[in-house]
Order: C-alpha cells, then structure tokens, then sequence
C-alpha cells in the first residue's frame, strides 16, 4: 500500500499492510530547516517554504503523512490576532494579552480570511504537496477549533471564566466561530487535502470531560457532518474521560497525548473511531534516544493501535535519529507479527 492508502484505510477500519506512520500536527525541526533551506517564520508564511519543509516528514523521515500546517495560530493571524512570529528555534505565539474581541457581538469573520497571507499560504502549500506527493502520501492540513479559536481572540482565563459563569454566551462564541473552522477546512480540501487535524484545546488540565459534552461533542459532530473529509481531533492532555463522547462525533480519528495509556484508550473507544499516539514529545522524542522511542512505538502497536506518531507537535530540537525510530520500530513489529 501507499501511505496515503495506508492512513486512510487505517481511518475506515480496514485492514492494512501494516501500521501507519502518522504525523497529524508537525515534525518540522530546525534540523529539517537547515537541511531543505527553509526555517521559521517564513516556512510558516510563505506556500512555497512551508511545502518544502513540510515534504521532510515524507521524504526525510519516511512517514506515511504530510502536515504543512506547523503552528496553531495561522487562522487567528487571519481572524487580527497579533502574532509573535519568533525566529527559526521557537513557535510563533498569539499574544492572548492583547485579546481583540471581548463578546460574542464582536466577533466578525474578515472578508478576506481565506485569502489572508497566513491562511493563503497555506493553501498554497497544500496545492504544491498534493501536486507532487499526492500519490503517495497523505496529505494533512489544519483548521483550528472554536474552542482553541476562542482562547485566541478572547484570551484563555477570560474564555475559561466565562464558560463557567455564562455558559450560554459560551456557546454563542462557539457557535459563531465554528463558521471560521468551517470556511478553512472546506477551504483545505478543495486545495487538495486528504485529511484534516481539528485541534480543539478543551485539554485535560484545562477542563473536564463533562466539559467537552456540554460544550463541544455536538459541535464536533456538526463539523463531521459538514466538513466532507476525514478529520482527526486532537486535545492534550489526560482526555480518557472524554474519549467515549469523542468516539461518538463521527470523526475518523483522535490524535491522544501521552498521559493517556494506549491500551486503556483502545478499551473506551472500541472500534468506533481510530486512535493515533501517543509517543512522548519532551521525555522521550526529545530527551531520549531510539530504543526508548521503539519501546512507546512497540507499547501503542501491541495494544492495537493503527496509526502511530508523536503525541503533539514536536520540539523544534528533537534528533532526527528518534524521530526515524518511529517508522523503523513500526517495521520491526510487522516483521515480528507477520512471520
């Protein structure tokens, strides 16, 4: 199978030749950077850079995924969030100090949102992947959550607070800014996106499973139902207490953190939608070596799991050896389970 066949028959349930390589937020490093000429900011800013980097995660690490969208904030630069933009060692940040909306009657989705330069690039991007590896890779793109959206153009304590004191206001917010999650998402397929990755930080340090219920699942559902492409949630964090509500949105996968045990996740959620993890981004990707990222790797195949990959986006530091553990522990295993 291709890598595109592979992850996309992994989304459905169906048999693979063997376990996905999957990579829904990103694997760019400065490493990856120097080597294809093609560092932060402007491989966050400019389609062409942003294609290039991204193609590493295929070409360079052998993963079965392409994800062109490294940061989380592309959409809210578009929405007139300001934005730190860092140099090529660190992620470019909203600057929730300086939130640009306090109510739900500001909120205005721009006219030119999707031709915005930090939400064009990106669709630039994706139209060069999809020309290029399109055969051979899946190609991921991103559209951010309301909730995540909300911490963004609110700030995070003002949105928590809110939702605790009115919750219907909370819902308007969300309500109106699913329209941007939307519009980028449909956006992204037209460019020719396979999948999409929806991060929505309800993250379980933050809030609580019934939290996500009362707030997020049927949106979430909504999404499924109106973004006509398979779509990967991911929240950080402690989230077994909500993966029986995520597996019921209709979504194709959820993209689970660490701090949750694969064979656990795998015993909530059943077969109703596919899980891809969990393997740690700063003990293990980061500050470890490959024979600690194959024993994650091995731990995530033996409880069932499909799709495996790092847990979140990972550190822009992290030796490219671990990185390439991944896959190599993922053919090892089949080797071991198809003999």
């Amino acid at each position: 199978m291709t890598g595109k066949e592979r992850v996309l028959a992994a989304f459905r349930g169906e048999p693979v030749d063997r376990p996905a390589v999957c990579n829904p937020t990103s694997v760019a490093t400065v490493e990856l950077m120097d080597l294809v000429e093609a560092p932060f900011p402007q491989a966050n800013r400019d389609g062409e850079l942003m294609a290039r980097l991204a193609a590493t995660g295929y070409t360079e690490l052998g993963f079965d995924t392409i994800m062109p969208v490294f940061t989380i904030i592309q959409d809210s630069a578009a929405l007139g969030c300001n934005i730190q933009w860092e140099q090529k060692d660190n992620w470019p940040t909203v600057k929730m100090s300086e939130p640009i909306w306090e109510t739900a009657d500001d909120i205005v989705i721009p006219r030119d949102f999707l031709t915005h330069p930090d939400t064009a690039c990106v669709l630039d991007a994706i139209r060069r992947l999809k020309a290029e590896y399109g055969d051979e890779a899946a190609v991921i793109g991103k559209t951010m959550g309301p909730w995540s959206l909300a911490y963004h153009c609110f700030g995070v304590e003002r949105f928590l607070l809110l939702s605790l004191d009115d919750p219907d206001a909370t819902k308007l917010i969300l309500d109106r800014l699913k329209e941007a999650t939307i519009a980028f998402g449909v956006a992204q397929i037209e460019a020719g996106a396979d999948a999409l990755t929806l991060p929505d930080h309800a993250t379980g340090d933050l809030v609580s499973g019934d939290y996500y219920r009362r707030y997020l699942r049927d949106l979430h559902v909504e999404f499924a139902e109106r973004i006509p492409i398979p779509l990967i949630l991911h929240i950080c964090g402690k989230t077994i207490d909500r993966m029986g509500y995520i597996a019921e949105t209709g979504f194709a996968a959820f993209h689970y953190d660490s701090k949750n045990d694969p064979a656990e996740s795998v015993e909530v959620v059943g077969d109703r939608i596919a899980l891809i993890g969990n393997v740690n981004n700063p003990e293990t990707l980061f500050a470890r070596g490959p024979a600690e990222v194959q024993a994650e790797v091995r731990k995530n195949l033996d409880a069932g799991i499909k799709l495996v990959g790092p847990e979140c986006a990972i550190p822009l530091q992290t030796p490219l050896e671990n990185l390439k553990a991944i896959p190599a522990a993922v053919a090892d295993w089949t080797r071991q389970h198809h003999n």
